[in-house]
């Protein structure tokens, strides 16, 4: 019996990893911009890795606003820099200024962000997977992916006349 593994199978398998380049990669603070999508919130896409399908991004919420019942299918980790949210499944639970969060894979949840916040909340978010919005039944209502946010991110920021090339993104060209 032959036990050496189908060739296909075994490509299928190895992951992609991007090419050392040796150097770190950074990006400061302004060195890409924030585009407001409009709705009471604004993003600035920081690194996109579609071999992994994580999407990095600083997110700046009006007070009062409320982001739409979703879940992820992957982990999800928020650092919050200013303001004050919290999610409606878990009121007791704020997150504010140094506050760390972890969401593990499939966990549902509704952002509010309380309309009594004076200022802007400010949050860091790396993201693995999708992002599935669903209604109150459960049903799916859209999905934003690495790939999705890139291609709005960049289409934002062309029509706005921004820049993006300090922009981290990996797997592109694979």
């Amino acid at each position: 019996m032959d036990t050496k593994p189908d060739d296909a199978i075994t490509a299928m398998a190895t992951p992609v990893v991007p090419p050392a380049s040796g150097e770190a990669l950074h990006i400061g603070e302004n060195d890409l911009p924030f585009v407001d999508l409009g709705d009471g919130t604004k993003i600035q896409l920081q690194q996109v890795d579609l071999t992994q399908g994580l999407w990095v991004l600083r997110t700046k919420f009006a007070p009062g606003y409320q982001v739409a019942t979703h879940y992820h299918t992957g982990p999800v980790f928020a650092v919050t820099f200013t303001g004050s949210w919290h999610y409606r499944e878990y009121p007791d639970v704020v997150n504010t200024k140094g506050s760390y969060l972890f969401e593990p894979a499939g966990s549902v949840h509704t952002l509010i962000v309380p309309d009594t916040n004076t200022e802007e909340t400010d949050v860091w978010f790396a993201i693995y997977g999708p992002n599935i919005n669903t209604d109150e039944t459960g049903q799916v209502t859209g999905i934003l992916d690495a790939n999705s946010i890139l291609n709005v991110y960049r289409a934002m920021c062309d029509d706005q006349g921004l820049a993006y090339d300090k922009l981290i993104v990996i797997g592109e060209d694979l």
